[in-house]
């Protein structure tokens, strides 16, 4: 069964963004600063009330993404410039943020 949150190609444009190419024919594109940003990690949003604890003064706008990696079949995790590594993102969450529902 396909689904839309399956993704065909990950990885870069020539701007330095992720670009997702999806199975149901979509592609997204994410800079660096927002999906460091979106992190869902507990360091960046509060387990129990959700609250976003990341303040994005401190992000730096020409943050840097060095790595992408699967975690399983279901997610992306990141490696920043800024040393942080923590975050799971799973490709419904992508989805969303780019406006598409799963």
């Amino acid at each position: 069964m396909l689904l839309a949150v399956d993704p065909k190609q990950i990885d870069t444009d020539d701007q330095g963004r992720l670009r997702i190419s999806w199975k149901d024919g979509q592609t997204t594109h994410y800079t660096p600063r927002q999906l460091r940003l979106a992190c869902p990690c507990a360091q960046c949003v509060e387990e129990w009330t959700g609250a976003k604890l990341l303040d994005p003064d401190t992000v730096p706008e020409n943050i840097l993404l060095l790595e992408t990696e699967l975690v399983g079949r279901y997610a992306l995790n990141f490696k920043w410039s800024d040393f942080h590594s923590t975050g799971i993102f799973s490709f419904d969450m992508l989805r969303r943020m780019a406006g598409l529902e799963p």
